[in-house]
């Protein structure tokens, strides 16, 4: 096995605001994997909305929604400079203290929430996530506690791998709150990023019927994935035309842009349908007619990463072959700066992957831009 160097490079965030604050090192001290937990060769590392909002400190105040904030509004457990990146892939090349050494060589996927609480106990009151409370994967290396680093046996490769551990487990979560079952049809927005694309296919594991919300050209690779059928979010009458197209009520909603479309969004709803939300990318403040709200009997729900059981049933998935990867390209380590600008156009269908330039010729290079 190759000797783990004393630094290692990394992409640092410094501090809030543009891309300028995030900066490629190549003398990054390596992390040691304390007691319980165990050190990661990074293979790959998945890019989510959450990486923006908290470098932009876009999550305001209950009391002021334009205020910088991050993350965990008041009790924000965020320190610079911070490496970023929740959903890691990787080797494990070192254990710490009370992991058996056994562990050593797994391949595996990182639950990247810190829950904060004792096993079997699923409330997410205290959650926080690594690349926020504790350094995470945009880096070479990553000590992560051993609980949350996953064995995975399925032949899916490192790259495609890494879509699956934030945006799937945020829509799992989403629909566990939402209650969705056989047969019910849910209306999904933002459905060509990385959580509404998942929420697409998951909808399908659970024999649900998704109908997705997306703009302009994207409609043949949502259906591919499992949308029944697409409108556009740019529909001059969003709900007439969900109305044409959805055979039969919208028992569930599950919104990741919120913004204008939101009150429409309660309007689609059957009465006592349910609405849930783990994303606001149209705008975040919204106009909500409560009169809407009641005389539905609607349920309005709010949802942010997931449980460990949730976790658990998508590695069960995953090595069942019941969803597949979407990913559509990768970029290095170094070129970071060029994969957040392309993750913010939202002019792709899936997930965006970086890779630690050492392993780009056997994990990144076969994923990449031609």
């Amino acid at each position: 096995m190759t000797p783990i160097p004393a630094v290692m490079k990394a992409v640092r965030l410094l501090g809030h605001g543009g891309l300028d604050q995030l900066v490629y090192s190549d003398d990054v001290p390596t992390p040691e994997p304390g007691p319980g937990e165990v050190l990661i060769d990074v293979h790959a590392c998945g890019m989510n909305n959450t990486d923006v909002w908290v470098r932009e400190g876009a999550y305001g105040t209950e009391t002021d929604p334009g205020s910088v904030s991050t993350w965990r509004r008041g009790r924000s457990t965020l320190t610079f400079p911070r490496i970023q990146g929740t959903d890691t892939v990787g080797e494990i090349v070192a254990v710490g203290q009370g992991v058996p050494a056994a562990r050593i060589g797994q391949r595996v996927m990182v639950d990247f929430s810190i829950y904060n609480r004792p096993e079997g106990d699923d409330s997410l009151a205290d959650i926080d996530y690594i690349g926020h409370g504790r350094d995470g994967g945009y880096a070479e290396y990553v000590a992560v506690p051993a609980e949350n680093a996953y064995e995975i046996t399925s032949g899916i490769g490192d790259a495609e791998l890494a879509t699956f551990c934030c945006a799937y487990l945020t829509a799992e979560q989403m629909l566990d709150r939402a209650r969705l079952g056989a047969g019910e049809r849910v209306l999904v927005t933002g459905a060509s990023g990385g959580v509404g694309s998942a929420i697409l296919q998951l909808a399908r594991v659970r024999g649900a019927i998704p109908y997705a919300v997306s703009s302009a050209g994207k409609e043949d690779a949502l259906r591919a994935i499992g949308a029944e059928d697409v409108v556009l979010r740019d529909a001059p009458d969003l709900v007439a035309e969900v109305e044409r197209m959805v055979d039969g009520p919208v028992d569930v909603v599950a919104d990741l842009v919120a913004g204008p479309m939101f009150n429409d969004l309660l309007r689609i709803l059957r009465p006592e349908g349910r609405y849930t939300t783990a994303g606001a990318i149209g705008g975040p403040v919204v106009d909500l007619d409560l009169r809407t709200l009641y005389l539905k009997q609607l349920e309005l729900h709010g949802s942010s990463q997931g449980t460990r059981t949730a976790f658990r049933r998508l590695v069960r998935y995953i090595e069942n072959g019941d969803i597949r990867p979407l990913l559509d390209r990768t970029f290095r380590l170094s070129d970071f700066h060029e994969a957040q600008r392309t993750f913010m156009s939202k002019t792709y269908v899936g997930k965006l992957v970086v890779v630690p330039d050492r392993h780009w010729s056997t994990v990144g290079a076969p994923h990449a831009a031609s």
